[in-house]
Parts: C-alpha cells; sequence; structure tokens
C-alpha cells in the first residue's frame, strides 16, 4: 500500500510539474511581439540647446495586444513618451525619445528601456549623437602674432 501510494504521488506531482513547465511555454507563443523599424538611431551632430526627437515606430507581430506599463531613460536629459493603449496585433505603436542637449556638447548615448507584457518582457533602444558646442557669446581673442609694443 505504502508502494502505490508513493507511486501516485510521484505520478501526480510529475505531472504537475510538466504541466506547469509546459504552459509558459504556450503562453509565451500567444503574446504580444515588438517589431521596430530599427532600434538605434543616430542623430549625427546636434546643435548644442537642441531637442532632439526621434520616434521609434513597432508593429505587433505576435498573436495578443502588446500593453507597454513603463519606458524609462537612462538619464534625465531624455524623456521618453509611447502609444498607451493596448497595441492589437498586425497594429502599429511608437516610443517617441526626446534628448536635450543644452550644456551637454560632445558624444552621447542613451537607452529608452520599455516594459511591456510582449514576449520579450524588456527591449531596449538606443539613440546617440554628437552635441556641437555652441559659442558663449564672448568674442574669442586670438593671437595675431605680433608682440605688444613696451616703452624702455
Amino acid at each position: 500500500m505504502k508502494k502505490l501510494f508513493a507511486i501516485l504521488s510521484f505520478v501526480a506531482i510529475s505531472g504537475t510539474v510538466l504541466a506547469q513547465s509546459a504552459t509558459p511555454a504556450a503562453d509565451n507563443q500567444k503574446k504580444g511581439e515588438f517589431k521596430f523599424e530599427k532600434e538605434i538611431h543616430d542623430f549625427g551632430s546636434i546643435s548644442e540647446g537642441e531637442m532632439a526627437t526621434y520616434e521609434f515606430t513597432f508593429t505587433n507581430t505576435g498573436k495578443e495586444p502588446l500593453i507597454i506599463s513603463n519606458v524609462a531613460a537612462s538619464c534625465g536629459c531624455t524623456t521618453p513618451s509611447w502609444t498607451r493603449e493596448p497595441v492589437k496585433p498586425g497594429e502599429k505603436g511608437s516610443i517617441k525619445a526626446v534628448y536635450n542637449s543644452a550644456n551637454r556638447p560632445g558624444p552621447f548615448t542613451k537607452q529608452v528601456t520599455i516594459t511591456s507584457n510582449g514576449k520579450t518582457p524588456t527591449k531596449v533602444l538606443t539613440i546617440k549623437g554628437v552635441v556641437d558646442r555652441q559659442p558663449s557669446g564672448v568674442p574669442e581673442i586670438k593671437n595675431s602674432g605680433v608682440s605688444p609694443v613696451t616703452k624702455p
């Protein structure tokens, strides 16, 4: 009787474990999926002080609606906005990134991280470029190569 109970317990536990491990894979096949036109955008050279804006567009190529729960930028100089409604299969959505280049001369690379209910729940987009320094408004004094005249 003890052997029978042990065998039945083993079979019941094994069946539960198999059912639990099979369910996430089956559910994953039904989820929404991002298909971005591009995941990296290079602004090239921009002027210091410019609000550089790029809108990443995507199509939901999955079988269920995509719901974006959060979009976070890697720093306070980048502000994201995104499609708030569920994106149905076959429909398009977008993630907009705005980089504030004020007082930030030189090269930059910033990430925008998306959290969703998709097959890939976390997705990272990248913006990059080079901010050209703006003149400060004070004329630069250049050396003409002539020595100043001194009186003896």
